[in-house]
């Protein structure tokens, strides 16, 4: 035996220091490999849209249902079965509504007891495919040995129901009954999704983007693959001026500045009062709010709109900086400020002189478009020292850090959030980053490298340089045409606000939303990150689904599929529906594509819930377990390391420890 290998294996012998705890884990991991596998829940875009993700999250894109439906079969009316699925969703709301309902003890008693065994015989089905140990682990302290009780036979009770029964009602008759059944309701919905994948973009155009991260945060098996508008708000994190521009805008955009104000506690008054005093008698019709959640009123509107153009004039100046000095981005046709001509009230652009519908600009001079007045940079510094400064932004973005990537390979699919850059024959294409040239799974890697130094580097003079080009690399994830998460020849910043001509205003995408269509594209990328042609998928967020136009989100014969439905309202009237997840478990993969989410009040008032229809993608031969996981994978490494701890003690080559010598 190797020395190096030796060593490994005095290593292991620490945790496991006896032939017997060697062999016993082996024994367990043996055994774990052979349940089926864990189910994979994919979403996409939320873009804050909270409450129609939680109650994605809570019902389990319908897997709830499907549970209650094999459980109790025909001999559940619907109505109890719809009754029993919103209580699961939300059984602190519900109970609170079942306790007015009930008038009489007896009667609360009698719906406690039906409720409890009916949860029960849920809960049990969907723990049967975990270990125990992993079910002890998903419920609250308190509650572990009831619950235990509850959902494993007993072989030695003779009376099992009325062993059970006396449990139950115990737990009745000493008041737990109501935390009981939110344990049992919350351990249902935990072991529905065994793992979530969120496939970029939680960040803009709704407001409940705080509330989203804070779900995930304390979601208990989650990874992240960054859309471009994370991107950008990591970059506003780092301190970048030009993406905390980029994102106080698109709040201002979309009537979200109360995610700064009031959920980060970003002081947004320095703009407020510099965008009356420079805007005051500007009516700033450009930049109406899109899809407010509704002003207090006219003078707030007014502000918004003036705030939303200083911002706005404020961006396009510092990317014009930025551009100038990145000129490896090759970007410059977005410098558009120096080709303004504001007596004439027309810019100059892809070669063709064009009227603005806005032409008063008192902070940009001819002399130097590009130069923040002093007023502006004290906004801007105020800001930076705001977003550097604002823990609960800094605790989201180290999680989107810590638990968040550019692409994921996991069991078997290839998740990312926009696409691949391709040239026009669908060969990757090449793209310039710090003097050298990258493309398909390496152009990822080199990015990601760069967005983590961006914002993890120290403001110290031997990492300021690398902080500073990170910082751009960010921004450029978030609006370059060669980004791959973005994905268009440009962003119609510019354009949108200030001129009425569509073809102008529209954002060419890449070539490969054009032909992943084509299998020999798609098994390019799925072979360029590792991934088997056979049985491997691609999973892709980004550009929404338009299927009341007849378009499918299945592409090049299901091994591709976009997920990126419309969970945003901004989008539901392009979509069509509000939103697609996809499930992944033993039986292989489902597509489902929700209808809009009214409300929680709505859904526990009158028991509705998101109407889903479910699409399956792919039926699995045979069940798929553990065993052909990832997981399963590194399971089946530890069981080798193991066998090979075994040998090495029984041959005397490593010394048991913990056993009293004869």
């Amino acid at each position: 035996m190797e020395k190096i290998e030796l060593k490994y294996l005095k290593s292991i012998a620490k945790q496991y220091p006896t032939i017997a705890s060697a062999a016993t884990e082996i024994v367990n991991l043996q055994a774990i490999l052979n349940l089926p596998k864990g189910t994979e829940h994919f979403v996409s875009d939320v873009h804050g849209a909270y409450e129609q993700f939680s109650h994605v999250l809570r019902n389990g894109s319908g897997a709830v249902k499907r549970k209650i439906d094999d459980e109790f079969g025909k001999t559940l009316s619907k109505r109890d079965k719809q009754s029993l699925a919103t209580l699961i969703y939300y059984p602190e709301q519900k109970l609170e509504l079942v306790m007015k309902q009930e008038g009489d003890e007896e009667s609360l008693e009698d719906w406690y007891k039906v409720t409890m065994h009916r949860l029960i015989q849920i809960a049990r089905r969907v723990s049967s495919k975990y270990t125990r140990s992993k079910v002890r682990k998903a419920l609250p302290k308190d509650f572990v040995y009831i619950i235990e009780e509850l959902l494993h036979e007993k072989e030695e009770v003779l009376d099992k129901e009325a062993y059970y029964n006396e449990i139950i009602q115990t737990i009745i008759r000493i008041g737990r009954a109501k935390e009981t059944i939110v344990t049992l309701s919350n351990l249902i919905q935990r072991l529905v999704v065994d793992h979530l994948h969120v496939v970029g973009d939680i960040y803009d155009r709704g407001a409940g983007a705080v509330q989203v991260m804070d779900t995930l945060m304390n979601y208990h098996s989650v990874d992240v693959q960054w859309g471009n508008h994370d991107a950008v708000w990591m970059g506003a994190a780092s301190g970048h001026l030009a993406c905390i521009a980029n994102v106080v805008r698109l709040c201002a955009k979309y009537g979200n500045l109360d995610t700064l104000e009031e959920d980060y506690g970003i002081n947004l008054l320095p703009l407020a009062t510099f965008a009356l005093e420079t805007y005051g008698e500007d009516e700033c019709d450009c930049f109406q709010v899109t899809d407010h959640p509704g002003l207090t009123g006219v003078k707030s509107a007014k502000l918004e709109r003036k705030m939303h153009k200083a911002i706005t004039i404020i961006q396009l100046k510092l990317e014009g900086q930025l551009i100038k000095r990145r000129p490896e981005f090759h970007m410059e046709s977005r410098r558009l400020l120096d080709k303004i001509d504001q007596a004439e009230g027309s810019v100059f652009i892809e070669g063709q002189t064009c009227k603005l519908k806005d032409h008063s600009f008192p902070t940009i001079h001819k002399e130097d478009p590009y130069a923040l007045t002093p007023e502006e940079k004290m906004v801007m510094e105020r800001l930076q020292t705001a977003f550097l400064n604002c823990d609960k932004l800094q605790k989201h973005v180290r999680f989107l850090m810590n638990n968040g990537s550019l692409y994921l390979v996991y069991n078997s699919n290839l998740l990312y959030h926009g696409c691949v850059p391709l040239n026009e024959d669908g060969s990757f294409r090449q793209v310039e980053i710090h003097g050298k040239m990258y493309s398909g799974k390496a152009l990822y890697d080199i990015l990601e490298q760069y967005a983590r130094k961006g914002y993890y580097l120290r403001w110290e003079p031997e990492s300021m340089e690398e902080k500073f080009y990170g910082q751009d690399i960010l921004w450029f994830i978030w609006t370059n045409e060669n980004s791959p998460v973005f994905g268009k020849e440009k962003m119609a910043t510019f354009e949108r606000y200030f001129l009425d001509d569509e073809k102008l205003r529209s954002e060419k995408k890449n070539n490969y939303y054009m032909l992943i269509e084509q299998e020999e594209v798609v098994n390019r990328i799925l072979t360029e990150f590792g991934l088997s042609t056979e049985d491997s998928h691609i999973i892709n967020g980004h550009v929404p689904v338009r299927s009341k136009r007849g378009e499918s989100p299945v592409k090049c014969g299901g091994k591709l599929l976009i997920i990126d439905g419309g969970f945003c309202k901004a989008y539901q009237s392009q979509t069509g529906i509000a939103g697609y997840t996809l499930i992944y478990n033993s039986y292989g993969l489902r597509l489902v594509s929700h209808e809009p989410f009214k409300s929680v009040e709505d859904a526990v008032l009158n028991e509705s819930d998101i109407f889903s229809e479910a699409v399956v993608v792919e039926y699995a031969n045979r069940r798929r377990q553990v065993a052909d996981t990832d997981i399963g994978r590194n399971l089946k490494d530890s069981i080798q390391d193991l066998e090979k701890l075994l040998r090495a003690y029984r041959s005397g080559l490593i010394r048991e420890t913990g056993v009293n010598d004869v």
